[in-house]
Parts: C-alpha cells; sequence; structure tokens
C-alpha cells in the first residue's frame, strides 16, 4: 500500500529527539512504500509560534537528510477552513458556547457526586457540562469558547466507531480500536473547538488538514493516542477519511521522563553544535 505520511511540528521551540524520531519514522513509511512525506506547521497559536523556530524546523529536518513536498501547509493560512466546519457543526446544532473557565471546571471536578472521582481525558479534566442546557444564541458568544455536544453528535453517529492502529496505545492496544458512544461519554466529553484566541482547536484543525493533505498514515506519539477518539468522531461528523494511525513510542531521558521541548539539552541543534551526525541521532531514537 502507498503511503502519505506527515510530520506536524509546532514553531514554539526547539525540535528535540522526540520530534526527530517521529519525523525521521513517518519519512521511512512513506519512503519504504514509496509514497508521499508532508510536513505542516501547527502555527495556529500566535502567541507562542515563532519565525526563528519555525526556519529551526526547517533546518533541522534538512539536516537530517529528510525531503518534503513544498509549498509546506501552514495552519495560521487554513483559518477560513477551520471557520467553515464550525459554521456546519454549529448549523447542525453541535455546538454550544461555554463561559466556564479552568477554575469554574476544577471546582466542579472537586465536588463529585456520590463520591466519584473527577474523570480525566484528552484534554485533562472532563467538562462537567455546565454550560450545555443554555439556550444557544442566534451565532457565536464573541469571548465564548466553542464546545461539541458529544451525546447529540454521537446520535447521528454509529455505535460503535472504529479506526486501524498499526502502533499501539500506551497499554498495548493494536489492531481494530472500537470507539463505543458510552465510552466516548464517559472518557472524552464535550471537547472544546475553538477558542476565541486561536479560532480553532488543535483537535479540529488537524482533522481538516490532515483530510485536506489527503494523509492516509498518521505517525506520531503514544501521548496523542486517545486524542484519536476525538479525531475519529469529528471525521465522522465532517464526512472526512479516517486515516490509519501508528502511534509509537516516546523517547524519554535517562528518568524515564518525556521529552518536551522545555528539554533543551536534547534539541537536535545542539547535538549538532557537539558534532553529531543524521546517523547518530537515528541510533540515539532506535532507527
Amino acid at each position: 500500500m502507498i503511503f502519505t505520511t506527515r510530520f506536524a511540528p509546532s514553531p514554539t521551540g526547539p525540535l528535540h529527539l522526540g520530534h526527530a524520531y517521529s519525523a525521521l519514522l513517518a519519512a521511512d513509511m512513506a519512503g519504504t512504500a514509496e509514497g508521499r512525506f508532508l510536513l505542516r506547521v501547527e502555527d495556529i497559536d500566535s502567541s507562542r509560534a515563532r519565525p526563528e523556530w519555525e526556519d529551526g524546523i526547517y533546518d533541522d529536518l534538512a539536516w537530517l537528510g529528510l525531503i518534503w513536498e513544498t509549498p509546506v501547509m501552514r495552519q495560521s493560512e487554513r483559518i477560513p477552513a477551520y471557520r467553515a466546519a464550525l459554521t456546519r457543526l454549529w448549523a447542525l446544532g453541535l455546538l454550544y458556547p461555554c463561559t466556564c473557565s479552568r477554575r469554574d471546571i476544577a471546582a466542579a471536578a472537586e465536588a463529585p457526586q456520590e463520591g466519584i472521582p473527577p474523570a480525566f481525558g484528552p484534554d485533562g479534566l472532563i467538562y462537567p457540562g455546565t454550560c450545555r442546557q443554555i439556550p444557544n444564541p442566534a451565532s457565536p458568544l464573541p469571548n465564548a469558547v466553542l464546545r461539541l455536544n458529544m451525546a447529540r453528535a454521537l446520535r447521528t453517529l454509529a455505535d460503535p466507531l472504529v479506526f486501524t492502529e498499526t502502533g499501539a496505545s500506551p497499554e498495548g492496544e493494536t489492531g481494530q480500536i472500537i470507539l463505543s458512544h458510552v465510552m466516548l461519554l464517559a472518557d472524552v466529553g464535550d471537547i472544546i473547538l475553538a477558542r476565541a484566541e486561536m479560532g480553532a482547536s488543535y483537535h479540529l484543525s488537524v482533522v481538516i488538514d490532515d483530510a485536506a493533505q489527503g494523509v492516509t498514515l498518521v505517525p506520531r506519539g503514544q501521548d496523542l493516542f486517545t486524542a484519536t477518539y476525538i479525531h475519529v468522531v469529528l471525521q465522522k461528523l465532517l464526512g472526512l477519511p479516517t486515516p490509519t494511525y501508528h502511534h509509537h513510542g516516546l523517547i524519554r531521558d535517562e528518568n524515564g521522563k518525556r521529552l518536551a521541548k522545555r528539554d533543551d539539552a536534547r534539541a537536535i541543534r545542539l547535538y549538532r553544535e557537539e558534532g553529531k551526525t543524521p546517523a547518530d541521532i537515528r541510533a540515539m531514537v532506535g532507527l
């Protein structure tokens, strides 16, 4: 099978070994099948994205020997597509505005009913539905986030939903992953699809962009496995294809901690300055 894979970093800091692993794996998987390897810059968070970090992404990936198609898709240029999807979901009655703060949600979670502990989903504490019963205005409130009414959305979809996993979840799940409506309501809930300052959430933008680029195989870290539950729901609601997913193990430090952009000591640019080669990086990440 010929795959179209992608690597989609955010220009909010230096690329580290974990990024190198994801990028190299995506390129290798495409190359093995004589497929396409695409690059997408997820710069929708303008408060954190920086041109110098975007330039660094291109420089580090080229140094690693990767070649990608141009022009590179950039999320900041895709806002109309995200707005169109939000308008469609709003018209279907599947969104509602939410004015709850993180403190409000945390306070609600600290007072669980009948001794039930607070539940966590892909985006942290699962929203208790405080704003769900408020009648929707004719159009979204300007300073409100927009949430997906998960229960209402699932009533329009088959039960269960399914996606194909060729890697594994952190618990070792692989193959056909079954997503029941009961699980999605309990473990995901009413997730945010738009914020006033960003226009669209990661979940909405990544689904729309993967479809626009024709991505058929998504290699990414196991930390995003449960986010796939959201992505499959959105793909079905918007009539978009569901790619095959390949969630890989995470690159960790000697203490078992997952690498993040704050771990500058693991930055590719520093290894380059120390005289490491692309082959050294491949060996360091197990490729």
